[in-house]
């Protein structure tokens, strides 16, 4: 039977209302409503005086319009307030004079020229935001407003906004965070039923406030407790939804059944392993140790293997498949990328020498094939890759997703190794689960993207983890140095000398651009001469939302420049629109040392190894973000040869994206630089949620902040499942656990 929390928001406040609900936030229930939490609270007296307000603080001001201008950003003509509604669709920027009587402070707002109308000189009101430099004058960035003189405020109206806690919700200038707090108020006037998703016993044991007490204070609090006690409870019901889906899907995993692959002694395993010119870490070994444990269970192994870049992982990988090959098995391994897998082919392949070459002259007694299947592959060798696969005389295949198809079958499929998981749907792997017969095979899935902890264990709850912090010996340290382009342009030539010198030693370097340039007719002169520096935007930098504009430097652009500031090397260009045969070529002379300088797009960001790669530049690096540089530069650095990681920027000194770069520039420690990522970026994009407008399924849970809260969910979620595993006894929770498998919210989980 349905709730009040069910029920369309139209019944409670008005259909005009609810319209404008529907189109803003995707909002159309009342529970979807309770569950817009402030985000954040203006407290009273706690306003902040403009003479009192320091850069970089979130502050909240009252104060009165001095002065408002609006003007075109197409035309640069300003705009008359009688004129500002036949610009509604135009670009337009509105500053706004306040004051407090002592001080003044700017605002500008972008594309909202209808706030000349309604902050009008004299105007009272609150604005909120970050605080700013610009020009030697203090702003407020990104701010929000709520006019406080507004003539037709009821009673009631006045009596809440003097209440010591205001809530400041997540809005728009359609839908203000006024209107939404009325409508909250509103529903929770009239809300009669409402079941509660976290049993009461759990309530209890867990000190957790109902959900009905919990809406009242987390919406219309009186104390700073009412806001925590709150708070507390959302959080736990976050964690306890998402662990109870983690938790069905591992005893899901637990029922299935897969064929046992004992390690077998005296095989090819046993054969690699003497044949190894290192020997294996502390850390390898013990991973080893606990994947040979798993798949020598009648039940599938679910295990994700993270390590930083050049840790080891395609070793542990390859004896994990060595050892299912022994055991009369077949292994595959599932790259992304036709590039990153032929690398893979590539590497297995020299790893093993005459142990992948059975039935071949010169090959070892005791030995197997390495196949490869991808798309590009002409119709023989593709027959011939099928035929070995289905045959069993490959004991290993090496593919992308042509392996999926399916006309490609396989004779024993015992182990599915996937790399770099997040680019494959659970869809992807289930269609290669289906090509092993009745038994489901091992999976493990590789990450060189460190994963916190916390997130690991909200993320990935459902897969056993194993993680490599040691690198290798011989592995070489890699310095990184952030270069200021806009800034000190004289530093980017001493980049281009620097390259030169690398080649002159002997070594080889990347340069890494993130956009290929061939979508432009005039690739070259997109952004003007950037060798020196040039935003080419008509402004001074300093606005890094406006620097963002300028389209991102590109192979293209990079090489034209290239031809007179690396000329004498033989630079080379790649990036994924080549022809397969053409980007092999590419990197097969790159790696044996016929291409001093190499001009790529992150097509080279994960699997390529070529030990006597020493330098690389990475252009824009703002444009990238933390996990994926710190992927890049562990290209270079991996023989004897120490690696040199330049990050070239336009950015201003100060901004976010320059902090960002100082930090990987700071840093090796991937985990650590997987903790920054983590605090800069909105969870809901850590966790793989869309933000086309759907909301993340994390609203308040921090995987951070909130690690004791989400273990504690994790036994609870436990717990409940492993009497009850279709939740049948708690309906509440089993409807909230629905939901969130139908939403998009829970993408990420479906993709892991």
């Amino acid at each position: 039977m349905k709730t009040d929390i069910d029920r369309k928001l139209r019944d409670f406040v008005g259909a005009k209302t609810a319209k404008s609900f529907s189109e803003v936030l995707g909002i159309e229930t009342v529970g979807e409503l309770l569950r817009h939490y402030p985000r954040r609270y203006l407290k009273k007296g706690e306003l902040t005086p403009f003479d009192e307000l320091q850069v970089g603080d979130q502050a909240t001001v009252s104060g009165r319009v001095k002065k408002v201008t609006v003007r075109s950003l197409d035309s640069k003509q300003e705009i008359r307030p009688d004129d500002v509604q036949k610009f509604r669709r135009h670009k337009t920027i509105t500053k706004v004079v306040v004051t407090d009587g002592r001080n003044d402070l700017e605002l500008a707002f972008f594309n909202q020229p209808w706030l000349a109308n309604k902050l009008v000189a004299g105007t009272a009101a609150l604005f909120w935001g970050e605080v700013t430099m610009f020009r030697e004058t203090m702003q407020l960035k990104g701010p929000g407003t709520e006019i406080l003189d507004e003539e037709d405020l009821t009673e009631e109206e006045i009596e809440r906004r003097a209440k010591p806690f205001r809530p400041l919700y997540p809005a728009s200038a359609k839908l203000p965070t006024a209107t939404i707090e009325r409508s909250i108020k509103i529903v929770l006037d009239n809300l009669e039923e409402v079941d509660d998703p976290i049993p009461e016993l759990i309530l209890r044991k867990e000190r957790l406030i109902g959900l009905r007490e919990a809406l009242q204070k987390v919406h219309l609090p009186e104390t700073e407790k009412d806001i925590e006690v709150a708070q507390k409870r959302f959080r736990f019901e976050e964690a306890l939804v998402m662990q109870t889906i983690l938790a069905q899907r591992r005893a899901v995993t637990d029922a299935l059944k897969a064929v046992p692959r004992e390690r077998t002694e005296g095989g090819l395993l046993d054969e690699f392993d003497k044949r190894l010119p290192f020997t294996l870490t502390d850390g390898q070994t013990e991973v080893c140790d606990e994947i040979f444990a798993d798949i020598a269970r009648p039940h599938p192994m679910h295990r994700l293997l993270q390590g930083e870049v050049g840790s080891g992982k395609t070793v542990v990988a390859l004896r994990a498949m060595l050892s299912v090959v022994d055991a009369g098995g077949q292994a595959v391994l599932l790259a992304p990328t036709e590039v990153l897998a032929t690398q893979h082919h590539k590497t297995l392949t020299k790893m093993l020498g005459e142990l992948a070459e059975q039935g071949m002259l010169g090959g070892a007694e005791q030995a197997t094939r390495v196949g490869l299947l991808t798309g590009s592959l002409n119709a023989a060798a593709r027959r011939t890759a099928m035929l070995d696969a289905a045959s069993g005389a490959a004991g290993i295949v090496v593919g992308t997703h042509a392996l999926l198809e399916d006309k490609v079958q396989f004779a024993d499929l015992g182990l599915v190794v996937v790399d770099e998981q997040h680019r494959f749907g659970v869809e992807q792997r289930a269609a290669l689960s289906t090509k092993s017969g009745d038994a489901t095979p091992h999976t493990l899935v590789m990450t060189a993207t460190p994963i916190p902890r916390t997130v690991a264990m909200t993320v990935f709850g459902d897969l056993s983890v194993s993680t490599l912090t040691e690198l290798p010996a011989g592995r070489s340290p890699i310095a990184s140095n952030v270069v200021p382009a806009l800034q000190k342009p004289d530093w980017l030539e001493r980049a281009w000398q620097r390259v030169r010198e690398e080649v002159g030693k002997g070594h080889q370097a990347y340069v890494v651009c993130p956009r290929i340039g061939d979508d432009v007719k005039n690739a070259a002169d997109e952004e003007g001469d950037f060798a020196q520096g040039e935003l080419n935007d008509g402004d001074d930098g300093r606005n890094e939302s406006k620097a963002k504009t300028r389209p991102a430097i590109s192979v293209l652009q990079v090489a034209e420049v290239l031809e007179t500031a690396l000329d004498g090397l033989r630079v080379e260009i790649l990036h994924g629109r080549l022809p397969a045969d053409e980007k092999d070529s590419v990197m097969t002379r790159f790696a044996a040392g016929e291409i001093d300088v190499l001009i790529a797009t992150t097509v080279i960001e994960v699997g390529v190894d070529v030990p006597n790669a020493s330098t690389m530049v990475v252009m824009d690096a703002d444009r990238f973000g933390i996990s994926q540089l710190h992927q890049l530069r562990g290209r270079v650095g991996r023989g004897k040869v120490p690696g040199l990681c330049l990050l070239v920027t336009y950015t201003w000194p100060g901004s976010a994206s320059m902090q960002r770069l100082e930090a990987v520039a700071a840093t090796t420690d991937g985990f650590e630089l997987s903790r920054i990522d983590l605090e800069t970026r909105r969870e809901g994009d850590v966790l793989g949620v869309a933000q086309s407008g759907r909301r993340s399924s994390l609203k308040l849970l921090s995987v951070l902040r909130d690690e004791d809260i989400i273990l504690t969910a994790r036994h609870v979620a436990n717990s409940l499942i492993s009497v009850d595993a279709e939740l049948a006894e708690y309906p509440v929770l089993r409807s909230f656990v629905r939901s969130a498998l139908e939403s998009e919210a829970t993408d990420y989980l479906e993709k892991t």
